[in-house]
């Protein structure tokens, strides 16, 4: 996940963490016209990893984990669970050793993790590993996918996208002052902590298994992120963390009308689009966003 990863032939995918942190997967589709696509601590500010604990050994002596899952990814699997000493109910995420193709680039992960301490950013709270897994205990978020939400609305009012977008910007805020690009900013890496409606609920940006340290005036190189949100220089492999900016672009697009504006039947016609990049304002789609938006 380091800034020296070796590159991809096109940007690496990020894990749906949903299907990491706290909420359930989709399987949704939009039907219609394009479809949406399925640190350093500051003076005087306290070091956060240090109230997070690192634990060897059994997982179960200290919660008691939920048999259904909550989601399932090609790593593993996400489950609610209770600490048997507080009472307190975690989202539990648990890795398979055999199956990660990258052991230190999660540990980089977990690291970048215990850096967050914001509240649009789900918490990480303790680790567990033993012979064959690796545990995250992290923030419940029980509201389900920002994706999932568009998918049931079809589009968001305009004060519903600025609710939205204030929580993404404030979190994005923090992680670059932090001096993180999170590098795989997409619908499906927000959850919200509750289903209430979208002014009674907060977002929360999950999944930092493509996120790397960066130091101002830096050049990043590695290809990293999802077709539909990726930024043009990303591609072109010469990018800093205003990368993460164009991804929330995209997804301000995608809140207001419901469909991304790169769009095409495989990724290597999304990513030719997206380094062109053109796109339009159906009238049909937009006729009543305001121009402010």
């Amino acid at each position: 996940m380091g800034c020296g990863a070796s590159t991809a032939r096109e940007p690496e995918r990020g894990t749906a963490s949903s299907k990491g942190g706290g909420g359930g997967g989709s399987s949704k589709e939009k039907k219609g016209k394009a479809p949406l696509p399925v640190k350093e601590v500051k003076a005087g500010g306290l070091n956060t990893t240090a109230f997070i604990l690192d634990n060897r050994g059994k997982i179960t002596d200290s919660y008691d984990i939920d048999k259904k899952k909550l989601g399932e990814g090609s790593y593993g699997s996400v489950s609610k669970a209770k600490n048997k000493a507080t009472g307190q109910v975690r989202a539990v995420k648990s890795i398979a050793k055999a199956l990660m193709k990258n052991l230190d680039r999660f540990h980089q992960e977990v690291a970048i993790m215990k850096m967050m301490d914001h509240p649009n950013i789900c918490k990480l709270f303790e680790s567990f590993e033993d012979v064959r897994n690796l545990y995250l205990v992290m923030e419940l978020c029980s509201g389900g996918e920002l994706f999932d939400r568009i998918i049931d609305a079809g589009h968001f009012t305009e004060v519903q996208a600025a609710i939205c977008m204030q929580h993404m910007f404030r979190a994005l805020y923090y992680m670059h002052e932090s001096k993180i690009c999170h590098r795989d900013l997409k619908p499906e890496n927000f959850l919200f902590t509750t289903k209430d409606p979208i002014d009674k609920s907060t977002l929360k940006v999950i999944d930092f298994g493509l996120a790397c340290q960066f130091e101002p005036g830096q050049v990043l190189s590695t290809k990293a992120g999802t077709p539909y949100y990726v930024a043009p220089q990303v591609l072109l492999g010469k990018y800093d963390q205003a990368s993460d900016l164009w991804s929330l672009g995209v997804i301000m697009y995608v809140l207001l009308c419901g469909y991304p504006p790169f769009h095409g039947d495989t990724d290597a016609d999304v990513l030719a689009k997206v380094r062109l990049g053109n796109f339009h304002f159906a009238a049909a789609d937009w006729k009543n966003v305001s121009e402010d938006a």
